[in-house]
């Protein structure tokens, strides 16, 4: 008799995947791109990238020539570097970032041998969190915030705990609130970072307020009594500003180099296709991102970095970012513009208004399902226009429960040509989701207070926000 066997099994045995491949989800904007490849004359205000018209490529094909032109500097430019990344450059980022927050370079507290060039600066916010986050420990970052280091963070185990936004960025004084009761609860010793996007956030366009972030860096020397808590400073969308004031970064009121983190790109301000961010941190900090790095790619494409130090040097950089400028305000204008006169009037429905960046936050009333699996989604896609669910940018709150009244657009790569009539489909889905037979038929959805509940109508130096038909 020969041995049964189990049709019903599997031809082979399971893959015993490590715990953190067990951990981490898949991210969001995977659904989102395939979505918009099989929908080809879907208008995409959902992809965060930037426009695709306004890329250097004269100005990369003149660096190119220039650089090849040169066999030794060619030779240097297609050999391995350093883990760190480039001297030159480094020195030439240190003098761009005194220029940003306009002091002399000598006062930033830091110098180019604690700038570190990653791959992206998503490279550098992976490294940070890996070099400090230990399964269970506690990151602090704002709700809503930027989905892909949540999904992260959540990779590492971190427990992210949110705090509110309001129209002046991150509330800072709940995450003073938060400390404090952690500290009570013996659990402070779990808390290794404070995430914020502090210019033009993604999700939300704000930008967190000079007092604040003045007192956040309070609040971190405060209770890092036993052991420093970092301020991790996302400052991607900085250099693109159309109005409103430059504010200083975190890291410029921290003298010492001790609490606070910055991490910058080439990606929004110059050409994704670099692949190429910079990050400034504490020295000790940095030793063990380099560790990390090492084992990564000990060093990311010198090709590149040759590329951003003559851009900077030339000043094809400087001129491109006041191109873009230009192109994001005018599409910065047009759809707000446009969700001025289309958007219906409704209690609960407002936008943000971003002073740079390139995103834009609409809130619902509660009882519109803005999420994936919501019928408004669906009715978009029908419709033709894209927008990135607000659900996938939040925390649950204490009570397990995410807000799913919200969305993001991003006028970044969207032609302008398509910005009206995107806007005016999405109007067109809010409208049909607003009537009483949809009332009737769809259950509120849970809320949550500050931007979860819709921002306020005020006013700030750093955003404002516009009632629905305002």
């Amino acid at each position: 008799m020969g041995t049964n066997v189990n049709q019903s099994a599997p031809p082979f045995p399971p893959l015993p995947l490590s715990s953190k491949a067990r951990r981490t989800a898949e991210q969001p904007i995977s659904f989102l791109i395939t979505t918009a490849l099989h929908n080809p004359g879907l208008i995409n205000l959902a992809a965060g990238l930037v426009d695709p018209l306004t890329l250097p490529v004269e100005e990369c094909a003149d660096i190119t020539r220039q650089i090849f032109a040169d066999p030794a500097r060619g030779r240097a430019a297609l050999q391995y570097d350093t883990t760190s990344g480039l001297r030159d450059l480094r020195r030439e980022l240190l003098a761009h970032l005194a220029r940003l927050e306009g002091v002399d370079a000598s006062s930033l507290g830091f110098t180019a041998e604690q700038i570190v060039l990653t791959t992206g600066s998503q490279q550098a916010l992976y490294l940070v969190g890996d070099a400090l986050v230990d399964p269970g420990d506690i990151v602090i970052a704002g709700n809503p915030s930027y989905f892909v280091y949540t999904g992260t963070l959540a990779s590492l185990g971190a427990e992210v705990l949110p705090v509110p936004m309001d129209q002046d960025g991150m509330d800072v004084e709940a995450v003073a609130t938060l400390l404090a009761r952690l500290d009570r609860e013996g659990k402070l010793g779990r808390v290794k970072l404070i995430y914020c996007t502090s210019y033009f956030d993604n999700p939300t366009g704000l930008t967190l307020s000079l007092e604040r972030r003045r007192r956040l860096v309070e609040i971190v020397r405060r209770y890092s009594a036993h052991h420093r808590i970092l301020i991790l400073e996302d400052a991607a969308y900085r250099e693109l500003r159309y109005d409103g004031p430059a504010l200083p970064s975190m890291k410029a009121m921290d003298p010492e180099n001790l609490y606070t983190i910055i991490s910058h790109t080439f990606s929004k301000p110059f050409a994704p296709g670099l692949k190429l961010g910079y990050t400034a941190m504490p020295d000790d900090l940095l030793h063990a991102v380099l560790q990390q790095k090492g084992n990564h790619d000990f060093g990311s494409a010198n090709l590149t970095q040759h590329i951003a130090l003559q851009a900077l040097r030339d000043g094809s950089y400087d001129r491109h970012v006041d191109v873009l400028v230009h192109s994001y305000r005018a599409k910065r204008d047009a759809i707000l513009a446009a969700m001025d006169r289309y958007m219906p009037k409704a209690d609960g429905l407002t936008w943000t208004h971003p002073h740079g960046g390139l995103y834009v936050w609409l809130t619902l009333p509660e009882r519109v399902d803005t999420s994936r699996q919501g019928p408004m989604f669906q009715s978009c896609i029908a419709h033709g226009v894209m927008y990135v669910p607000g659900d996938y940018c939040f925390q649950p709150d204490e009570s397990g429960k995410i807000p799913r009244n919200h969305l993001r657009l991003s006028f970044g790569q969207v032609d302008p040509s398509q910005i009206v009539p995107g806007i005016e489909r999405l109007a067109a889905v809010i409208k049909e989701q607003l009537s009483p037979a949809s009332e009737q038929s769809s259950p509120a959805p849970e809320g949550r207070k500050n931007l979860a509940h819709g921002a306020s109508r005020g006013k700030t130096a750093e955003a404002t926000t516009s009632p629905g038909g305002a």
